[in-house]
C-alpha cells in the first residue's frame, strides 16, 4: 500500500532512499523532505548519469508508490503528453448513430427539437469516455497518488513548459471540453533536465531547485558499496579516487556515477585485486565514452594510478 504521508523528518528519507539503494546526499534528502512538506515538484538538474532520474525511481519504490514517467523530447505535444481523443471510437459511435438517427429522431416534433436531440448526442462525443489519458493526465486519476517523473525537460520546446505550469502549481489541468480536472491525490513531481538549454522562470518559480553535481569521494564509495557489493573496500576506494582524478582533466565527457557503477562491475567481474595499467587500458572504454578522451587520458594513466594508491594507503 503507498505511503502517501510526509516523512517525519530528514534523516527519515535518508534512510528510505537508502532502502532502495540510492545513497543521497544531505541536500539531496532535504529537498525531498521539503517538497513533501510543502508539496511542491523538484527540479532536479546536473550533468547526466549523476541520479536524477534514479531518485524519482527509488522514491516510488520507497513511498510504494506507481512512477509515471513522460519522456521530454523536441516537438512534444498535449496530445503526447497530456491527452487525446479516441478517434477511431468516436467514428465508431458516429456510424452507429447514423444509423440509428431516423430512431433517435422520430420523436421529435420540430426540426428544432431535432437539433437539439442531436446537439446533445454531440455532447457525448467529447465526453470522458473518449478520452485517452497520457501521462501528465494519468498522474492526476491516480487514486493513491503517484511520482510523476518528467523527464529531461530541457529537451521539450520551450512552449511545452506553458503546458506544465498549472499541473505544477495547482496540480490540475483545464481540457476545453471536459473543464478543471484535479489531482485525485496530488502527485510528487520530480523534473530533470541535463542543462541543455535554459528553462523559463515561471516553471522555475513553481519548483524546488536541487543541483546533483559529481558526488564527494566519501559518498560516491558509499554508492558504489551500496550497487556493487561484491567489490573490495580496497578497490573501491583505488577505483574511485581514480575516477576524482580523471575528472580534473579537461574531457568531453566526464565520468559520472552510473559509469562509475559499471566500471566497479566490470572490475569483480574480471576478479581484479587491484588497479593496474593494463587493466585500466583494457577498460577504459567503460568509464570513457568518447575516443578522443580515452586518448587524453592513457598518458595519465600510471600518474593516477599511483595517486589512488598512495591515497588508499594513508587514506
Amino acid at each position: 500500500m503507498a505511503d502517501i504521508r510526509p516523512s517525519a523528518s530528514i534523516e527519515a528519507v535518508e534512510s528510505g532512499l537508502a532502502a532502495q539503494g540510492y545513497i543521497a546526499s544531505r541536500q539531496i534528502a532535504t529537498a525531498v523532505y521539503l517538497a513533501q512538506q510543502i508539496e511542491k515538484p523538484i527540479l532536479v538538474e546536473g550533468p547526466a548519469g549523476v541520479g536524477k532520474t534514479e531518485l524519482a525511481k527509488a522514491i516510488a519504490a520507497w513511498r510504494g508508490m506507481k512512477m509515471i514517467r513522460l519522456q521530454c523530447y523536441e516537438g512534444l505535444d498535449e496530445a503526447k503528453a497530456l491527452y487525446e481523443w479516441k478517434y477511431a471510437k468516436q467514428l465508431l459511435y458516429t456510424q452507429i448513430l447514423k444509423d440509428k438517427l431516423g430512431e433517435v429522431l422520430g420523436g421529435a416534433p420540430t426540426l428544432e427539437a431535432a437539433l437539439n436531440q442531436l446537439h446533445d448526442f454531440g455532447d457525448v462525443f467529447f465526453s470522458k469516455e473518449f478520452v485517452e489519458p497520457r501521462p501528465l493526465l494519468q498522474a492526476l486519476e491516480q487514486p493513491a497518488g503517484c511520482v510523476l517523473l518528467i523527464d529531461e525537460i530541457d529537451k521539450s520546446d520551450a512552449e511545452f513548459e506553458s503546458l506544465l505550469l498549472e499541473i505544477l502549481s495547482d496540480f490540475q489541468v483545464t481540457i476545453p471540453e471536459l473543464g478543471t480536472v484535479v489531482a485525485v491525490a496530488p502527485p510528487t513531481v520530480i523534473l530533470t533536465s541535463n542543462s541543455e538549454r535554459d528553462l523559463g522562470d515561471a516553471l522555475k518559480r513553481r519548483c524546488l531547485h536541487l543541483h546533483i553535481g559529481f558526488p564527494e569521494q566519501k559518498l560516491e564509495e558509499r554508492i558504489v558499496e551500496s550497487r556493487v557489493p561484491g567489490i573490495s573496500q580496497a578497490l573501491r576506494k583505488q577505483m574511485v579516487s581514480f575516477i576524482h582524478e580523471v575528472r580534473t582533466l579537461d574531457l568531453k565527457k566526464l565520468p559520472s556515477v552510473s559509469e562509475t557503477i559499471d566500471w566497479a562491475r566490470v572490475l569483480v567481474l574480471l576478479q581484479a585485486p587491484e588497479l593496474g595499467h593494463e587493466m585500466v587500458k583494457d577498460t577504459l572504454n567503460v568509464l570513457l565514452k568518447y575516443e578522443a578522451d580515452i586518448e587524453a587520458t592513457m598518458p595519465q594513466v600510471s600518474t593516477f594510478i599511483a595517486k589512488a594508491s598512495r591515497q588508499n594507503v594513508f587514506g
